[in-house]
């Protein structure tokens, strides 16, 4: 068979073995060749690689640049890329350009052993202490790895989580007590989204070496993943006392104790390590995250704005700013955030917030077209690390709405935990959910909380496939039925640290509503809250939001229009089999007659009407959502009709409302 007529992969497999057999001029031109036939994009991205590596090996170095180059535009978060780069400027004796590929490459995948040992020389020179020992550190550790899982831990970060997890569980069946296998096999859950999974790892791992920091600190990685933040600051604790001069574990018992609510001990924690001159951006950004959570703008602002000033195109700092919804961008900063979108040297993750933060600073200036435009490509840049799939939640809603028939509720009515506390708001992410949080927890007996993880964690545990026995939610009907009362005493006692004393409290996990059957027969006296939007102007305000993590659907407008569409078909089924038990409150009704709407609200809850509820934006309770500043703000009807400025640019998102 002749090279013309292999296939891609066949034909990469035998540029690799030319590289292998040392036939570097074979290799290169067989590669060329490749590149002029019509190949896919992973394909093309192998073979640049390789172009690039042939070049290098033959002396060739400015022409193998230009082919890693070449592989950057295809894929600017190539690690392996950044180090053939690093290597060829480092015969070219050009060492800033080599040390910067070098850190980018290790930064890609941590790894690159060999990318690593080229930065110690580096470090050593110019007298980076820190960067030394986190350089010297990983080099001890990857050097200690056995090989297989050497290779896995390359896999992952490769992005070939399959593969990493095979290699790593075949060697982890010859050596079962193995912690870095151990470890590395949590990371693999993480990046599976098995959190659950990870989380039951680590606790084994902590179990096997109490005394391990990295498995403590991977743990309590996890347990504020899952929001478990009593938890969380306990661990962070144990981190600080074992090595109280870590910045990292500072750090971390900082952010639990935001978990937790006791914001300000974290803002003190934050500003010694300021203080101490140990502050990296990030330290910056998690300042200005309390302090906006605190309700202090003023402060936030200063210290996002100090994020970038340390890390120029510092997306998450500028997307930070805008997410605040009140901070007008200047000149200045906009001209930074749009020379930060079209450099080589930004990263796609920061590019993804700059083009975010543009898009609220040109609606600021009312330039809706060049809004618009970074809106959007903000989005397809985030779309592009996400594997969303419309298909599996249809699929999702429609097994909610299979397994909880009107049946299964009346046969396991009444059988949960009787107690009524609390209160769930659902709804679209920036259906207004917020606001309705913020009036309730306004109320003498309402405890404000956040958005909580304990049913989610719940329907996962349920979810964990048990031989041939079926999984969440088709195995509601074969629980005992004791364990009803009893995973709602669970969720009353989890649930417990985040009260103050109210005789209620809210959970604003806007996700809870796909398992809104599950909530109400483990708690059925609690009260359900559905926050609903006119469809274009959520739609359209969740695309102009880039979350945290999670929301997956909302980067493309098209996801969005179906999401919703399936979260009102969910709705009204947890409506039929709950009749007079959910209470559907619609936004602009909230925003054109509050008082109405709130007393509506009470009386649901079976509570007094109080005047501190009319008066919500003078509470200075913690609130973490995108909407904390809006929230301290009176009722404006402004943000109504927002969406209509960019009409002529949604016609995907107004397509799929027309009836």
């Amino acid at each position: 068979m002749s090279a013309q007529t292999l296939s891609p992969k066949n034909e990469l497999k035998r540029i690799q073995q030319s590289l292998q057999q040392s036939k570097f001029a074979d290799a290169e031109q067989s590669a060329i060749a490749l590149l002029k036939r019509k190949i896919d994009v992973e394909a093309q991205t192998q073979c640049w690689y390789l172009l690039a590596v042939c070049r290098r090996l033959q002396g060739q170095h400015e022409s193998a640049i230009e082919a890693a180059q070449q592989l950057l535009q295809i894929n600017t978060e190539h690690a392996r890329a950044h180090q053939e780069l690093g290597y060829n400027y480092r015969t070219l004796q050009k060492g800033k350009l080599a040390s910067i590929h070098f850190y980018k490459a290790t930064k890609l995948n941590p790894a690159l052993l060999s990318a690593w040992q080229a930065l110690l020389p580096i470090y050593q020179q110019a007298d980076q202490k820190e960067a030394l020992v986190l350089c010297t550190n990983q080099i001890t550790h990857l050097s200690g790895l056995p090989k297989s899982l050497l290779a896995a831990t390359d896999l992952l970060y490769e992005g070939n989580i399959v593969e990493a997890d095979a290699l790593c569980r075949r060697y982890l069946q010859e050596n079962k007590h193995s912690l870095d296998g151990l470890m590395l096999l949590a990371e693999i859950a993480v990046s599976s989204k098995a959190i659950s999974e990870a989380e039951f790892i680590l606790e084994t791992c902590t179990q096997l070496a109490p005394n391990n920091l990295e498995a403590n600190y991977q743990l309590f990685k996890i347990f504020s993943k899952l929001g478990k933040f009593a938890k969380a600051l306990s661990l962070g604790d144990i981190l600080v006392q074992q090595d109280p001069n870590n910045i990292f574990y500072q750090v971390a018992k900082a952010t639990a104790l935001v978990g937790v609510g006791d914001i300000q001990k974290a803002i003190d924690i934050y500003l010694q390590i300021v203080e101490d001159n140990k502050a990296e951006s990030n330290v910056y950004l998690l300042l200005g995250h309390a302090y906006k959570t605190q309700g202090n703008i003023e402060q936030s602002v200063i210290a996002y704005q100090q994020a970038y000033k340390l890390e120029r195109h510092c997306g998450d700092a500028y997307w930070s700013l805008a997410n605040t919804k009140t901070y007008q961008f200047k000149a200045e900063e906009i001209q930074h955030m749009l020379a930060g979108t079209t450099s080589e040297d930004v990263s796609l993750k920061d590019k993804v917030h700059l083009h975010f933060a543009l898009g609220k600073a040109y609606e600021d200036e009312k330039q809706y077209k060049h809004s618009f435009s970074h809106y959007d490509l903000g989005n397809k840049l985030q779309s592009t690390t996400l594997t969303y799939s419309s298909d599996n939640h249809a699929q999702f809603v429609k097994s909610q709405i299979s397994a909880f028939t009107p049946e299964l509720v009346t046969k396991f009515a009444k059988i949960g935990h009787p107690d009524p506390a609390p209160l769930f708001i659902v709804g679209m992410p920036r259906a207004g959910s917020t606001l309705l949080e913020q009036i309730l927890a306004s109320h003498s007996e309402i405890d404000g909380t956040m958005e909580l993880h304990e049913i989610l964690g719940l329907a996962s545990n349920l979810s964990k496939k048990q031989g041939n026995k079926p999984v969440y939610p088709h195995n509601i009907n074969s629980i005992p039925e004791s364990y009803f009362a009893q995973l709602g005493q669970k969720f009353i006692q989890d649930t417990q640290v985040y009260r103050q004393g109210g005789a209620y409290f809210i959970d604003k996990m806007p996700n809870n509503y796909m398992h809104i059957g599950l909530i109400k027969l483990i708690l059925p006296n609690a009260k359900i809250i559905d926050a609903r939007r006119e469809p274009m102007a959520c739609c359209f305000s969740g695309f102009k939001q880039l979350f945290g993590e999670g929301q997956e659907f909302s980067y493309s407008l098209s996801d969005l229009a179906q999401y919703y569409k399936n979260y009102v078909k969910l709705m009204d089924h947890w409506q039929h089999v709950f009749p007079n038990q959910i209470l559907q409150v619609q936004h602009e009704d909230v925003v054109n007659d509050t008082e109405t709407q709130i007393r509506r609200l009470l009386d649901f809850c079976g509570l007094p009407f109080e005047q501190a509820c009319l008066d919500f934006h003078k509470n200075k309770r913690a609130v973490k959502t995108p909407s904390a500043q809006q929230v301290r703000q009176p009722i404006f009807k402004s943000g109504l009709e927002q969406w209509t400025h960019f009409e002529p640019y949604l016609g995907e998102l107004t397509d799929s409302f027309i009836d």
